[in-house]
C-alpha cells in the first residue's frame, strides 16, 4: 500500500490550497484517515482526522484550523483531501497523509503514511 500526497505549494496569506492523498495497492477498506502537519523544528501534529463508523464519518480538527480547513474522502477513488482556506503564515509546514487500511478482508488494519507535501504561506 502506498499513499501519495499532492497539491502543496507556495500561496499568499488568505489564499487556498487543496491537498490530495491517493492510496494505491492492496486495499480492501480504508478506515480512519487524517492529515498531520510538521512545521520546521517542531513535532508532527494532528491537523484533521476523519473516523468512520458504519455510515457515519466523525471529523476532528486542531483548534488552529477550525473553520478554515476541511477534511473529506472519496471512497470510490481511495482518496483523501484537505481543503485549506484563509491560509496563514503559521500554517507553513510539511503535510502528511495518514490512513489505517485493511489490505485484505479478515486482516487487521495497518497504519500508513505518505511522503509529505510542502505548504508555504508567504507574501
Amino acid at each position: 500500500v502506498q499513499l501519495v500526497e499532492s497539491g502543496g505549494g507556495l500561496v499568499e496569506p488568505g489564499g487556498s490550497l487543496r491537498l490530495s492523498c491517493a492510496a494505491s495497492g492492496s486495499i480492501f477498506r480504508i478506515n480512519d484517515v487524517a492529515w498531520y502537519g510538521q512545521a520546521p523544528g517542531k513535532e508532527r501534529d494532528l491537523v484533521a482526522s476523519m473516523i468512520s463508523r458504519g455510515n457515519t464519518n466523525y471529523t476532528n480538527y486542531a483548534d488552529s484550523v477550525k473553520g478554515r480547513f476541511t477534511i473529506s474522502r472519496d471512497n470510490t477513488k481511495n482518496a483523501v483531501y484537505l481543503q485549506m482556506n484563509s491560509l496563514k503564515p503559521e500554517d507553513t509546514a510539511v503535510y502528511y497523509c495518514n490512513a489505517k487500511i485493511t489490505p485484505y478482508r479478515g486482516l487487521s488494519a495497518y497504519e500508513y503514511w505518505g511522503q509529505g507535501t510542502q505548504v508555504t504561506v508567504s507574501s
